[in-house]
């Protein structure tokens, strides 16, 4: 399996080079730049204009553009915000860490509802409880999340006063571990409801189809209680084509986080982006567009290894 790994992950290389080269021909494509709040200012001269652009590389060719930015990549050099002149480095670590926070949040809560929902609406197949967590998974799977998160700002903040509206900590308060995980709820839930609906339904549908199978039918002829059939036996069984839901949907954590981010004021990698697409800041959105590709890739990686874990009949040469 280590072979495997290790020849997946050079093949990571090649791939991420495509993204970077396309994500940076759509950039240009795009209208406007970053220089164009002063193109039409009144304020500064055409002369001015040039030596901007000059210092910034932005007179140059795309291809010229791209190859100085893969070259500063591969020597540690990551350029510089167009509009703060912070190393883009710097802005990414300083929020990679909130990012990851809030989708480790989602991650938690989408796990323990969805497999709270998908075993029992299997062992409790066309009952009550089935049709209504269906229903409502259906209605959270097609509920836009930026709408979700506003009305549950309304709800649990403003309404309820349960939860803070947003921001990552109380403003001039003294950290605590109370006050952060306060904060973090509300978006954590916001971002994993849309992906309990789907998981807990592909969880329903592997269970129904593993309680069928003959060794299940043997484990139950033996006596054995029913909790250790559908937890020891039939579940890890079931966690197979679940896991692979959950590698499909590792991008949509990514990009949910952009909207929970803008949404609750998270000063994360999504706001970030969402800032630097706004400003047109090309070697920002280059970085974390990188960074976020790499992060799914491996994600994808990480989910074909767990393949072999969860399933002794899978084995990689």
């Amino acid at each position: 399996m280590s072979l495997y790994f290790i020849r997946r992950f050079i093949q990571l290389i090649p791939l991420l080079f495509f993204i970077t080269v396309i994500s940076f021909g759509v950039m240009q494509l795009a209208p406007g730049g970053p220089l164009a709040a002063y193109e039409h200012s009144p304020t500064v001269t055409a002369a001015q204009l040039a030596v901007l652009k000059h210092d910034l590389g932005l007179d140059q060719p795309a291809p010229t553009q791209y190859l100085h930015w893969v070259t500063g990549i591969l020597h540690g050099e990551w350029g510089y915000s167009l509009t703060s002149g912070t190393p883009v480095y710097l802005l990414i670590t300083q929020r990679i860490g909130n990012t990851l926070e809030l989708i480790g949040a989602a991650v938690l809560f989408t796990l323990i509802l969805a497999l709270l929902l998908g075993i029992l609406s299997s062992v409790r197949q066309y009952s009550l409880f089935d049709y209504t967590a269906t229903f409502f998974s259906f209605v959270a799977y097609s509920t836009p999340v930026f709408w979700l998160g506003l009305m549950a700002q309304l709800l649990l903040s403003v309404k309820l006063r349960w939860l803070p509206t947003a921001g990552i900590s109380t403003v001039d308060a003294p950290y605590s571990l109370g006050d952060a995980l306060r904060h973090l709820i509300l978006p954590g839930l916001v971002l994993s409801l849309g992906l309990v609906a789907g998981w807990s339904r592909y969880l329903r549908g592997s269970m129904l189809e593993t309680l069928n199978q003959d060794y299940i039918r043997t484990a139950r002829a033996k006596g054995l209680r029913q909790r250790v059939v559908v937890l020891k036996h039939a579940l890890r069984n079931a966690l197979v084509p679940f896991v692979t839901a959950i590698a499909l949907d590792i991008p949509l954590l990514f990009t949910g986080t952009l909207i929970v981010e803008v949404v609750f004021s998270w000063p994360g990698e999504g706001r970030l982006f969402y800032d630097s697409l706004q400003n047109r800041d090309y070697p920002t959105l280059m970085g974390v567009l990188l960074i976020s590709s790499f992060a799914i890739l491996f994600s994808n990686l990480v989910a074909d290894l767990l393949y072999a874990v969860l399933d002794p009949r899978i084995r990689y040469t």
